[in-house]
Formats: structure tokens, sequence, C-alpha cells
């Protein structure tokens, strides 16, 4: 929702609506779901132009009840912002937050195209932009920018002479942020940044000293009031923690003795599943407004947990038997005390697709849990773009049959993410995409009746084609098949997977060094006689074994991809080459580039 002088914008999933002066004036239906809604400085622009930012990495500026022009961004666009609060000197600039945690600055002209400013990545992984504002903090008589974002981080940014964002101050809290302001309110003469968590605290960051300075050996000496102030709030912080638990046993009791059962106590879970497309991984975030005791994962498909940093949890793994209990993942995360939110990282398996729940239980009596169910689709790591990037050489699949653009569009939608419910008001659709882990590219072109893939990766042709023919079956609709493979793009998608593959190699190798090389070093009192090369990866043992405990099977999945993209080549051929795979394994162990590329061609 936004207001601009006589006129208030409001938003839906996909519905935008616009009133002046109480009275219905504009209606939109969005072909995106909207995340925010935001207007220009009516003042400064002297006409209102509203904006809505869209899950298809979008913002769209409406004319009336139409959308006049479309800018695209470099991630799902979370919030909006005006520039400085006004919109900088012409009222026509804003700052924009994506959930994966990248920011940025752009100008929207109404009469010539959008001009994009300056662009924030987010290499240190922070979490997704929840909040943003401006104010003053520093005190230099700039507005400095104020960011929340949904790991409980708030971050202040100055500017440079070239109006380049610096990072000036950062803290993080212990739930995620869901509005930021600043001002001054305790003291009139400290600025403060104030946030609003999801549990509902109203926290306040001031740049007043707080804490005295103290020489070594000197003591900190409080008057006589603020003696009595601490001992006071010690005192009825007590008390309270004494009523609490004396209705936890009053509570505790009734249940034991009431013949009743004791009513279920609802809450709500703030959950986040999103692709980062930074290392290919799904981050899944779960947050309750009161403590979390444990959450179960489990997958009735093949993934890969990875670690976090910022996650505390104890976890422990169940042994799963797929074909007795469908299960590929069962994994229990204990929680520390007072842990509110908690972070996991998945990877998952282009081809194989499926669901990940995630059982949550908070600690409150009687034990209570929520379900929520995550969709893993058949090519889940890829990124839907606005570019076409494909100049060389493609593969071709044609599917052709009576069915409707609705029906096309549906089966797109359970293979691909990032795709609207309702299909485009238009007869032909065209859509781009890119993997996140191969950095190859899709393009998907339908209409009724008719449906064309392009893609260098014979794997991702081959899965659309498997899922889209399984999902058409189901409705018993005939398609008729057409393809056509080009012999180029087999040294193109080896020679982009060679990098990862190469440097997972070495990885490992360094890895399966260190333990005789410290025996070596510890039986030789020294190393001075160790090479070079070795010597390095004693120095650097812990940071080699952490990178190795970061990306699990990552080496395994790697060799998977190759021996698929190997089966589903000559599978397109009519050929079974499974006694071959024993020979393309030995391959990939003493891994050679042109080796494998000569294999592929034979």
């Amino acid at each position: 929702m936004w207001v601009s002088g006589n006129d208030l914008i409001v938003a839906t999933d996909y519905v935008y609506q616009q009133f002046h002066d109480c009275q219905d004036a504009n209606y939109l239906l969005s072909p995106e779901a909207i995340t925010d809604v935001i207007t220009l400085n009516a003042t400064l622009t002297r006409q209102l132009v509203p904006l809505t930012a869209c899950r298809d990495r979008v913002i769209r500026v409406i004319r009336g009840s139409d959308v006049d022009i479309e800018v695209e961004l470099p991630g799902i666009p979370s919030v909006m912002r005006l520039s400085g609060n006004t919109g900088g000197a012409h009222g026509n600039e804003i700052c924009y937050g994506t959930i994966d945690g990248h920011l940025g600055l752009m100008q929207i002209n109404t009469d010539s195209p959008p001009r994009h400013g300056w662009e924030l990545g987010n290499s240190a992984r922070h979490g997704g932009v929840t909040a943003l504002s401006f104010h003053d903090v520093v005190g230099d008589g700039t507005l400095d920018l104020l960011v929340g974002r949904d790991d409980g981080g708030v971050q202040v940014f100055g500017f440079d002479d070239n109006e380049e964002p610096v990072l000036r101050y950062e803290h993080m809290l212990p739930e995620s942020v869901t509005a930021i302001g600043g001002g001054r309110v305790l003291n009139p003469n400290y600025d403060e940044v104030v946030a609003t968590t999801y549990a509902g605290w109203v926290l306040g960051l001031t740049t007043e000293q707080l804490q005295k300075q103290v020489s070594d050996g000197g003591e900190a000496t409080f008057s006589e009031e603020a003696k009595d102030k601490i001992v006071s709030l010690r005192q009825e912080i007590g008390v309270l923690q004494g009523r609490i638990q004396s209705e936890r046993d009053k509570y505790q009791e009734a249940s034991f003795d009431s013949p009743m059962p004791s009513p279920m106590r609802s809450f709500s879970v703030n959950d986040k599943f999103f692709l980062n497309q930074e290392d290919a991984s799904y981050t899944l975030s779960l947050e309750v407004q009161m403590a979390i005791d444990n959450v179960l994962l489990q997958s009735d498909v093949p993934v890969d947990l990875l670690d976090v940093d910022k996650n505390s949890a104890v976890v422990s793994f169940s042994v799963c038997d797929h074909e007795k209990d469908g299960n590929f993942l069962l994994a229990t995360h204990r929680c520390q005390a007072n842990t509110t939110r908690l972070e996991l990282k998945v990877r998952s398996i282009e081809g194989q697709y499926g669901t990940l729940r995630a059982y949550i239980t908070p600690r409150i009596q009687p034990k209570v849990c929520v379900v929520k169910e995550f969709f893993i689709k058949p090519l889940s790591l890829h990124v839907r773009v606005h570019s076409k990037d494909m100049v060389g050489p493609k593969n071709r699949l044609q599917l052709t049959g009576k069915y409707s653009l609705t029906e096309v569009h549906s089966w797109i939608g359970y293979c691909l993410p990032d795709i609207p419910e309702r299909p485009p008001n238009s007869e032909k659709v065209c859509l781009s995409f890119k993997s996140t882990f191969m950095k190859t590219n899709l393009e998907c072109q339908y209409e009724s009746g008719k449906a064309v893939f392009l893609s260098e990766n014979i794997s991702t042709i081959s899965i659309i084609k498997d899922v889209i023919t399984k999902e058409a079956t189901k409705r018993n609709i005939t398609l008729n098949m057409t393809y056509d493979l080009e012999e180029q793009t087999i040294p193109y998608v080896l020679n982009q997977i060679h990098p990862k593959l190469d440097a997972q190699i070495l990885l490992a190798k360094r890895v399966q060094l260190i333990e005789p090389l410290k025996e070596l070093e510890a039986q030789e009192s020294g190393r001075d006689f160790l090479s070079e090369e070795y010597n390095d990866i004693l120095e650097h043992a812990e940071e080699i074994q952490l990178e190795f405990k970061k990306q699990p099977c990552h080496l395994e999945r790697l060799y998977g991809m190759i021996t698929d993209l190997y089966i589903d080549i000559h599978k397109f051929r009519g050929n079974n080459v499974k006694n071959r795979i024993p020979k393309l394994i030995e391959i990939l162990d003493n891994y050679d580039l042109q080796l494998l590329i000569n294999f592929f061609e034979s």
C-alpha cells in the first residue's frame, strides 16, 4: 500500500488498484505476482507515476490501467523506496532491494528509457532485503541508506564523493527485520535507527556513547540514581520471570488433571525458499514468533544439505531406505535456546523432482508441529532471465498436439521456477532461462498446439521431453515430437563443466594429502624438506577441509551430470550405452578434458 496526496495505491498478489479521493480510479490485473508498490514524487514529477515490483525480476511503470514501461532487475525485487525519501532532485529516483540481498538505484523516466545507477551485489551472503529507509545517522548532512534484512541484519550505508554507497555500520538482530527508520526517539541530541522485527519487537540502535571507557586499573563509577535504576530493573525482571513460570506450572497441572484434551495452540511460520544464483543452491528460511525446539527435514528427492555459518543447530541424520520408506533425506535440527529463526541450504539435482518437507516444532506445551512443503522442480537450478544469450549452436525440441496455451503453460510451470500461475495475454509466449550451475541457456517458445525448446545442453532438453510427455499422458493428450541435436554443443557443455570439475578434483586430492603430510611432518620433526606445493597444503589445511566440508558430494554430482549427459545424447540416438559407463568413470578418475571430449565424440 502507498499513499501519495489524495491517491491511495493498493495491491494484492496480482491485482493493482488506485483510488483517488476514495473513488476507484484505475485497475490492473498484473501478469506477475506483485511484491511491492510505490509512486514517484508527484510534487516534483508533476504527475502520478505508480510502480509495481513483480516476481519476474521486473519493475513495471503503470499509466492509468495499463503497463507503460518494464524495467529489468538482477533479482526478484522485494521492496522499493524513494531515494533520499523524496526521489532525488527530480523525484524520479528509487532504491530497491531483492530477495537475494542485492541493492540498487534506478532513475525512472516516462519520456525516455530508465537509467540504472549503482548496484550492490551480495558476495557476503547477507539475507534478503525486507526494509529500506533514508536518514542522516552519521550527522554529516547527507542522508544515509538504512537497510533491514530477513536474517536480522541492520546496515547503514553512507555515500562517497561519487555517490556510491559505502557500508558504515552493521548490526545483527536475532530476528528478521520487518520495518526500519531513523530519527531521534529516546534522546533529542542523538540520532537512532529504529527497527521492528517479525516477533513484534521494536529495537533502537543509537549513536550515543552508552559504554564508559575505563583506563587500565580504573573502575567505572555510577551515580546513586543509576544504581537504584539497575537494581529496580533487575527486581522487576525477576518478578516477571516468576509470574511466567507460575502460569506455566498452572497450565501444566490443568492439562494433566483435566479429562478434556489440551487446546492446540496455533502459530504462524514465516518461510522462504529461493534459489541463490551465486552458488546454485536453495536457501530455506524458517522463522517463528517463539523459540524453535527442532526442525525435521524430509525429502523424497535426492538433495545435498549444505553447511550454513549462521546455523548453530545440532544436526543428526537418520538412515533412509528409499525403496521402503520413499525418503532420500531425514535430518533433525535441534536448535539452541531462544532460537526463533533457522536458515538451511540445500542443493538439488536437475532431473530429480519431488517434495521437501519441513516439520517445525516450537518450545511450547502441549507440543505442536507445523508442516511446510516445498516442491523441487525438474529444472530447479534454472533462473528466469530477460536477455537471450544463445548465439551459437543449440539443440531443438518441438512438441505438437491438441492442447491449449493454458495446458502447455502449466506443463512448463511444472518444470521450471519463476513461471506465473496464469499464462500471459498473448497468442505466443517466449520465456528465457539460464542455468545457475552450468551457465547454459534455455528458451521456451509456445502457443496453442505447439511448443519449441532450445538449449545448448542436451540433458535439459531430455528432462523437458520426459516431464512434459509424462504430464500429457496423464491427461490423455498425444504429443508429436521432433528434435534436432547439434554435435557442436557437446564440447561446449563439457567446457562449461570443466572449471568446476577440475577445481573439485584438485580439492579432493589436496584433502587426501593432508593426513599423510601431517604424519610425515611429525616423523621428520619439520617440513623444510617438503616442496612448496605440499607446504602450502599444510599451511592452509583447515581452510581446505572447511571448503570441502561445505560442498559434500559435489564431485559426485559433477560425475553424475556428465554421465547423464552421455546417456541422454545416446538416448536420443536410440543407443543403450550403460555398458560404456565404467569406461567413462575411468576417464573422469584420470581426468583430461580432451580425452573426455574424444570419448563423447567416439
